[in-house]
């Protein structure tokens, strides 16, 4: 057992004897069955266990302590702005502890936020979906924003001047590049990382495509101006669905992904269109 906020009220009993359990300080006890209990209703709950043998014999009493929160919070409010060619979607209404998470594929799959606000450049992404999940585990329904609807597009495509990259609007902690490319068709795009913050993971969040390779490279540089010279390189190599929610930066010294510019070239090729998106994510550091 172990004490927290849960939303899971079974708890498991690992016992060679029979055993029982207690909600009230041993006031009165129930006989345990099998090899788990549930507790039910929300709040904070003291829980006391113990064995005893066919003689009546008592074993020490285990006591965990928990708060038991079965309730989805609130959905999350979210509201548009523009910076150059950014549109982030600011996230406020969180409990407290909370986190938010937003989806691309009709929430499906979740992918956890940092910061209080997601960051979008290009023109691969339509729905975007944003939730909060409480300290406990408990998600709360999801607001859905739609990038391209009537009166909000904000369609960019990425630039494909590796001198003159397409760049993110700053203060951002979650940041998302997102576009279609073909052969011949390249995006750049350029974000900066402020003083005491680092990049703390590059990942590939959405690939939909019939062929399963592409091609990335990052420079810490404020343009890509490394050409083909992979010792110029951060980081390189080929992404494709095998790739999906890997750091790219993960074998990467964190003194390289520190304060800076970081420039991303993304490139498909063969003929066949690539729907993309990559997810960057900085933290503070000390």
């Amino acid at each position: 057992m172990s004490d927290g906020v849960t939303r899971n009220g079974l708890w498991a009993v690992d016992s060679d004897y029979s055993w029982e359990f207690s909600l009230d300080q041993g006031v009165t006890w129930t006989i345990g069955s099998g090899k788990s209990f549930e507790v039910k209703g929300d709040g904070p709950k003291m829980i006391w266990v113990r064995a005893r043998d066919d003689a009546g014999n008592k074993s020490e009493i285990v006591v965990v302590t928990c708060v038991l929160d079965t309730m989805a919070p609130a959905p999350v409010a979210v509201s548009s702005s523009v910076d150059g060619f950014t549109r982030s979607l600011q996230v406020t209404g969180l409990e407290a502890n909370a986190k938010w998470e937003y989806s691309l594929d009709n929430q499906i799959s979740w992918h956890a936020g940092s910061g209080s606000a997601l960051g979008t450049l290009g023109n691969g992404l339509s729905m975007v979906w944003i939730r909060q999940v409480d300290l406990a585990g408990n998600a709360s329904a999801s607001q859905v924003f739609d990038l391209q609807a009537a009166g909000s597009s904000m369609s960019h495509e990425a630039s494909t001047n590796p001198l003159q990259p397409s760049k993110m609007a700053e203060g951002l902690l979650t940041m998302l590049i997102h576009g279609v490319v073909v052969r011949g068709d390249a995006d750049y795009v350029r974000w900066d990382i402020p003083k005491n913050h680092r990049v703390k993971s590059v990942r590939l969040v959405r690939y939909v495509s019939e062929d399963a390779i592409a091609f990335y490279a990052i420079q810490s540089s404020n343009v890509f101006d490394a050409g083909v010279d992979v010792s110029r390189m951060l980081v390189y190599g080929h992404m494709g669905p095998a790739d999906l929610n890997r750091n790219v930066l993960a074998n990467i010294s964190p003194e390289k992904l520190g304060e800076g510019p970081m420039t991303i070239w993304f490139q498909q090729t063969g003929t066949l269109p690539t729907e993309y998106a990559i997810e960057i994510i900085l933290q503070a550091v000390n």
